[in-house]
């Protein structure tokens, strides 16, 4: 969720169907265990009315995924799929919309994705601040549930150290999903050093 904060934020419309926002969310884990996401959207997005109308959602972060070729395994009696990890949240939205909210729920947000913006963000003036402030429709979701989902296989160990050596080797999100594999001891020889 924070190493992949560009989730996309589900609810309801008004006539009953899914209504999604793709947004940055930042995780903001309290001192009872809770969890909060915080983030905002433009006011003309119709997502903050339905949040204030039916605040139940569900929010979920795509981490890495990658094709998987049926080529890593030993057999012809493959097909091809996809691996992945998500986190999936139910969330309560609570808005955000006091302007002094709103400036407090911006600075948490900048000093999240660009500390340094910070001071260009003061030196904009209280004029341009307001203004910006008053496009956009703050938000706290507060994590009611939540479930991650892995896949990086299709139960056959066999093929492990082909797919680790291929993803290795692949795009960003391949060798993303080849250092889960370790991470869970999924490769020959790691499981000891993994506590696997």
């Amino acid at each position: 969720m924070r190493a992949h904060p560009f989730a996309s934020l589900i609810s309801t419309d008004d006539d009953g169907l899914p209504f999604v926002s793709h947004l940055p969310l930042v995780v903001d884990a309290r001192g009872d265990e809770s969890m909060v996401l915080l983030g905002h959207c433009a006011k003309p997005n119709p997502q903050w009315r339905h949040l204030q109308s039916r605040p139940e959602a569900v929010v979920s972060f795509m981490g890495p995924h990658a094709y998987m070729s049926p080529s890593v395994y030993p057999d012809l009696a493959r097909v091809p799929t996809w691996n992945y990890l998500t986190v999936q949240c139910t969330v309560r939205a609570r808005l955000v919309d006091s302007a002094s909210d709103k400036d407090r729920l911006l600075k948490r947000l900048i000093a999240e994705h660009e500390p340094a913006y910070a001071q260009q963000w003061r030196d904009l003036g209280d004029d341009f601040q307001h203004r910006m402030l008053q496009g956009i429709v703050g938000f706290e979701l507060a994590v009611t549930s939540w479930q991650c989902k892995l896949k990086l296989n299709q139960h056959r160990p066999e093929a492990h150290a082909a797919m680790h050596a291929h993803y290795s080797q692949g795009t960003p999100d391949e060798r993303l999903l080849a250092g889960w594999m370790q991470r869970l001891g999924m490769v020959a020889g790691d499981a000891a050093s993994n506590g696997g």
